[in-house]
């Protein structure tokens, strides 16, 4: 599925925010020391962070118990001070930032410390064994192909399906 059919996907059954400007993209890539790839710059030109699956609450005023959260560009941080609160190496990799909550406080992340065909992989952020690569793997080669996942996994966690 394209970036675009998957963004249209979200769009027509989830809950997105208002998209973000090229200028707050900007203003994000010069605080974060790093530029959003192609998948990463779209999903943010579409909508600047989303709740997929969960229920709009006019109560609360925001979506309850969604399955993923993806993180407006403002609450993009490194992984290790979201989890930790502490921005040193003995923390985990400066390069891994947390930009999706799922269920139970865990996260999915973005290495930023490379890039294969001008994508960064994405990460399982396993809260409880975090930073350990054993546990924390990569899950998708980029962030369009991780965004398909939840939009056929049913709210589950795809990426733990047992291998075959």
């Amino acid at each position: 599925m394209t970036m675009t059919a998957l963004l249209e996907e979200v769009s027509r059954l989830h809950h997105v925010h208002p998209p973000a400007t090229p200028a707050q993209i900007d203003a994000f890539e010069q605080r974060m020391g790093w530029r959003l790839d192609a998948d990463m710059r779209a999903f943010y030109l579409h909508c600047d962070g989303a709740e997929l699956f969960g229920q709009w609450s006019p109560e609360y005023g925001r979506v309850i118990d969604p399955a993923f959260r993806f993180f407006p560009l403002a609450m993009i941080r490194r992984a290790r001070v979201v989890m930790f609160k502490d921005d040193s190496d003995r923390a985990g990799p400066a390069s891994w930032y947390a930009a999706c909550e799922v269920r139970d406080s865990n996260y999915i992340l973005v290495d930023v410390s490379e890039q294969h065909d001008g994508r960064y992989p994405i990460i399982d952020g396993y809260r409880e064994a975090f930073p350990d690569p054993y546990y924390c793997r990569r899950i998708a080669d980029s962030f369009g192909e991780f965004l398909a996942g939840p939009l056929t996994s049913n709210e589950q966690w795809f990426w733990l399906r047992e291998e075959e």
